[in-house]
């Protein structure tokens, strides 16, 4: 018999975060007091040892004052190219999807995308979309108890699946079935399309460029995330009417630059609003072009030199990158040029863990890391 999700029961959101609620409103369960992190190594293991990464949190980054100084050099430097990105894909949403939307950021990276661009629209056209943050997560799928929750309260309108960027195209692939899935239990088609900031995996259709650049907001982990950890999916701590777990890490609040990546972002919108426009009516025109898939080709390529046979043990891009340096035991980094100005932070990270950096000419990727094998 068909589940009506218009009658399920589920939590009604709890403040977390440090971004206004007028920016977000994150559809997770507060678990601050009952999740502990595993260090590093010991985390690294036990993935490797087929716990699943959503049951357990890495210890978070704490970047030292030198690298502190690089993110808001980037965040400067880089500050009318990440606003023309935001623009371009909120222009593209805005002629695809129209204005009935309710804008689904992806946690935890989708999250300040999502906000720009709502902003963007908001500064832009006077649209005032509203937004939320859920959780999905590899082999589990979305949320679904925050599916419900958004549909209950915005059965008319249309979600439109926001994140930051493309790495093998797994969330694109994950994304996809939950929306499959969704429909067969619950009898309601969600539209799949994922847009995003950067796509350099090439394996969406709505972005704001493919080319992989340096984002500031991957530099950083919840400092820079309104202070909110990756999310947690554990059955001891996640009842059957709860969203998935999340820590709101409160003690770093002094060292929160959320608003300020956001508010930087954002007052630059003005500056870009036209070539964010001839950029989304170009991108347009290719929209019915076949995805190539050409990252996940030159990750199969990778993992042919190397003879690696675990393709999870490869995170592309320069955010994925920069996840494997700050939280996970690197092998080695990959890049397409070590003179690529993109990729300093990069560089520092490899260099402060000792970790050995190569070129690998012809990615997709400015750079891509290499997770050690854990024997």
């Amino acid at each position: 018999m068909e589940k009506k999700w218009k009658e399920i029961l589920v939590a009604e959101p709890e403040p977390i975060g440090s971004y206004c609620p007028q920016d977000v409103v994150f559809l997770l369960k507060n678990i601050s007091d009952v999740m502990v992190e595993t260090v590093l190594q010991e985390r690294e293991a036990a993935i490797q040892g087929g716990i699943h990464y959503s049951e357990m949190l890495p210890v978070e980054f704490r970047p030292s004052p030198v690298y502190m100084k690089l993110f808001y050099k980037t965040l400067k430097q880089s500050a009318v190219k990440v606003a023309l990105a935001v623009g371009t894909v909120a222009e593209l949403i805005f002629r695809k999807r129209g204005t009935n939307l309710v804008l689904v950021s992806l946690a935890r990276a989708g999250t300040p995308v999502g906000i720009l661009i709502k902003r963007y629209l908001d500064r832009i056209y006077g649209i005032k979309l509203p937004h939320f943050s859920i959780s999905i997560i590899r082999d589990k799928g979305v949320d679904e108890n925050a599916l419900i929750y958004i549909l209950q309260h915005y059965q008319d309108r249309q979600i439109q699946f926001i994140d930051g960027w493309t790495g093998k195209g797994v969330i694109t692939q994950v994304l996809t079935q939950a929306c499959q899935d969704f429909a067969h239990k619950f009898d309601y088609q969600l539209n799949p399309d994922l847009a995003v900031l950067a796509d350099p995996g090439r394996c969406v259709r709505t972005y704001g460029t493919q080319e992989d650049f340096l984002i500031p907001s991957a530099c950083l982990n919840s400092t820079v995330s309104g202070l909110v950890s990756r999310t947690v999916l554990r059955r001891d701590l996640i009842g059957k009417t709860d969203f998935h777990g999340a820590k709101f890490y409160r003690e770093l609040k002094s060292e929160d630059v959320s608003a300020l990546f956001v508010d930087t972002i954002a007052g630059c919108f003005r500056e870009v609003e036209s070539r964010a426009r001839a950029q989304a009516l170009k991108l347009q025109k290719k929209y019915s072009e076949n995805i190539s898939w050409q990252g996940l080709k030159d990750i199969h390529s990778i993992c042919k030199h190397y003879g690696i046979e675990d393709i999870n043990l490869i995170k592309p891009g320069v955010g994925e990158t920069t996840r494997v340096l700050l939280r996970r035991v690197p092998w080695k980094i990959l890049v397409d040029d070590k003179n690529n100005p993109n990729l300093k932070h990069i560089f520092m990270l490899a260099a402060d863990r000792g970790v050995p950096v190569e070129e690998y000419r012809g990615l997709s990727y400015s750079c891509c890391g290499i997770i050690s094998k854990v024997e």
